[in-house]
């Protein structure tokens, strides 16, 4: 199954390419479904009548049903420590749902949806990208935290829990508290492999011009920083060439240029023309010619795949240099922290701690530099760690 992810900033279009991205699919003969979150239904307005588009479903997320259920079932489950607490109960009526719960919701669908073989490509309507990389960053990070919070080595003591129970004097939550992240780990692991696999890409969508500009530069690095890849980036609202009105011939050059720009930074860029009216039906929809999705390319490096190079300093110490994708980045955006085996990377809004090659564990960081679009950071074995004779 592929999955295409559609983002850009706001206001961009993304929701429009989306939908016309999926009737191209659903037009070459693909099982195709849209998955959106937003609440104002902006897809539906833009596809016009429902199942008017043979082989193309669409699914509009609703988080607060969920949210009610999770949060009424993790209440039941923790009934006997809040009564000690002396705890007033929620009723599923009062609840709101929380920041997150779409993002949470969302992730969700694409675990469920990958686990089904009724379609062949799902769209995913995604908010505007730096919402929508910290979403897709999720399952990453939630999983760092609980194996932080509750390491699964500690299960091994679960014997031992009635015991300290019984000797406390209180119920003991810890087995079920257990049992509840093992089951958001497995959760959480099924929507990480639907985000990195090879068959999911990213399609960026953008108005030409110097704030597209600005923000597909800053997307672009999020994307490279967490390992995913842009399979296509789409142009929209691109101006005809020549106008008599002179505000739209300079506002069309401004477009242009920006046009070459992307070109000749991302490569393949598809320009769809501005309409003169916002895109309504299906026949609108195939105006802006945007093409059918086909096979998959492979995917972005992660930090598994990083290269470290070796290399020797000045005075003949051997140093190892880990080379880390950030296009379009200045030396002020960025940030490197080495926590441990670990190293926090910022750049830009945007930040991951990823975790250090076995070989890197036993070094220290000597210095690190940006160049041709690389953050490169350099490594030089620690003598305690460092293993004798190599």
């Amino acid at each position: 199954m592929r999955t295409l992810l559609v983002t850009g900033p706001g206001g961009s279009g993304r929701t429009t390419v989306a939908a016309a991205t999926a009737l191209a699919a659903a037009r070459a003969g693909q099982r195709v479904l849209v998955l959106t979150a937003d609440r104002a239904d902006t897809l539906g307005a833009v596809l016009g009548a429902p199942g008017a588009h043979p082989g193309l479903s669409t699914r509009r997320l609703a988080p607060d049903d969920r949210f009610r259920a999770d949060l009424l079932a993790l209440q039941d489950r923790a009934a006997t420590a809040l009564d000690l607490l002396g705890a007033e109960r929620l009723d599923g009526d009062e609840l709101t749902p929380l920041p997150g719960s779409e993002e949470l919701a969302l992730l969700r669908a694409l675990r469920d949806t990958a686990r089904d073989d009724a379609y062949d490509t799902v769209v995913v309507d995604l908010p505007a990208a730096p919402r929508a990389l910290a979403t897709l960053a999720l399952p990453e990070q939630l999983r760092r935290y609980l194996r932080r919070l509750l390491p699964p080595e500690r299960q091994a003591a679960r014997a031992l829990r009635p015991m300290l129970g019984r000797l406390a004097g209180v119920p003991m939550p810890a087995a079920w508290l257990y049992d509840t992240a093992a089951r958001w780990e497995d959760e959480l692991a099924a929507a990480q492999r639907v985000v990195e696999a090879p068959t999911t890409t990213v399609r960026l969508v953008a108005e030409p011009g110097p704030a597209g500009t600005d923000a597909l530069r800053t997307a672009a690095a999020g994307l490279a920083l967490h390992g995913l890849r842009t399979d296509l980036l789409i142009a929209n609202r691109v101006l005809p060439d020549a106008s008599a009105d002179p505000w739209l011939a300079g506002l069309a050059a401004q477009q242009h240029k920006a046009l070459d720009e992307w070109r000749a930074a991302h490569g393949r860029v598809d320009a769809v023309p501005h309409l003169g009216r916002d895109p309504r039906g299906a026949d609108d929809l195939a105006a802006l010619g945007l093409p059918a999705p086909t096979t998959a390319p492979a995917a972005a490096p992660g930090p598994a795949d990083w290269p470290v190079t070796e290399a020797a300093a000045d005075d003949g110490a051997r140093t190892y240099v880990w080379h880390i994708p950030l296009p379009g980045l200045t030396r002020e955006e960025l940030g490197l922290i080495r926590r441990g085996d670990e190293l926090v990377v910022t750049a830009g809004p945007f930040r991951r701690i990823v975790t250090l090659p076995s070989a890197l564990r036993r070094c220290t960081v000597a210095g690190a530099g940006l160049r041709e679009g690389a953050l490169r950071v350099r490594f030089t074995p620690d003598p305690d760690l460092w293993p004798r004779g190599r």
